[in-house]
């Protein structure tokens, strides 16, 4: 299997689809995790979320693609949990 093979975020969704994810995936985890950020750092985190959910799923070899048809939802799911544990693991090195 190929690195990038379950999220490519550079690969067919583009940058406005990957502004649009990581917004969304970011807004959820913002949520999810009681915090409050604003448009550009949910943004921000949804993106680097994005990248540490899609390396996570690599390496435990999950492969989306055989649950969900189309790119959105799998890659929202992937940026949701990695952008949670970016926010809980800075919340934990902050003391809150």
């Amino acid at each position: 299997m190929e690195m990038n093979n379950l999220m490519d975020l550079g690969g067919g969704v583009g940058w406005v689809g990957t502004l649009v994810i990581g917004a969304v995936a970011g807004w959820i985890a913002e949520k999810l995790t009681r915090s409050d950020m604003g448009l550009i750092m949910n943004v921000i985190v949804g993106i680097i979320g994005a990248y540490i959910g899609g390396f996570l799923a690599n390496a435990a070899g999950i492969q989306l693609g055989e649950f969900f048809q189309g790119w959105f939802w799998g890659n929202v799911l992937v940026s949701v949990v990695g952008a949670v544990i970016l926010i809980v693991v800075v919340k934990m090195l902050r003391g809150r």
